[in-house]
């Protein structure tokens, strides 16, 4: 029980020792996930790739849709069959591979799709880090900051040393919005993972 009592009093004594320290140097808070979460620039591109979205899964659902179909019919024709009777008619054999290649394709479309809107969000919100960076050495030039932590890497910090507020109100006069325009990528595979 005492190792575990000397333990927990470690930190307090190096606290305490570095105390003299630590009072001269000024700590801020910053929440990177709020900003981008409140801010009306992040709030823009959070809606406009919810649109993207939506308008990518529609195109995956009028692109997977007959392959759904195909692969009912193929089902339902051969439910009662052996692989012996299906390998016996040449046309169920030729509708099962094209329907593989077309699940296939389907597969290359849906990774594609995928990267799309991982390089839109990303060409979305290049604008609004590099506006992040003028903003935050302004705000800690202002206010003498000497270390600037973000809120994600701490337990516990006081809403004083808290500087998101100040971030939002600041990138919403320079940065109300930005252009969030879908991101198309070649659509042949190979080309695809070249483009990557």
């Amino acid at each position: 029980m005492k190792f575990i009592q000397s333990l927990l009093l470690l930190p307090v004594a190096v606290l305490s020792l570095a105390a003299p320290a630590l009072a001269q140097t000024n700590i801020a808070v910053m929440s990177e996930e709020r900003v981008l979460r409140e801010s009306a620039v992040g709030i823009h591109i959070q809606t406009r790739l919810a649109a993207i979205a939506q308008e990518v899964d529609a195109e995956l659902q009028a692109m997977g849709q007959p392959l759904a179909q195909e692969r009912e019919a193929l089902n339902a024709e051969t439910a009662a069959m052996t692989m012996a009777a299906i390998q016996a008619r040449p046309d169920l054999v030729q509708r099962i591979e094209t329907l593989n290649q077309q699940a296939q394709a389907f597969e290359v479309q849906r990774q594609i799709r995928q990267r799309e809107l991982v390089a839109t969000e990303q060409s979305a919100m290049r604008p609004v880090y590099e506006s992040l960076g003028p903003i935050l050495e302004e705000v800690v030039a202002a206010r003498g900051i000497d270390i600037l932590v973000d809120r994600s890497n701490l337990v516990f910090a006081s809403p004083e040393v808290d500087i998101s507020e100040e971030v939002i109100n600041i990138l919403n006069t320079r940065l109300p919005t930005v252009s969030v325009n879908r991101v198309r990528l070649p659509q042949d595979g190979g080309q695809a993972e070249a483009a990557q």
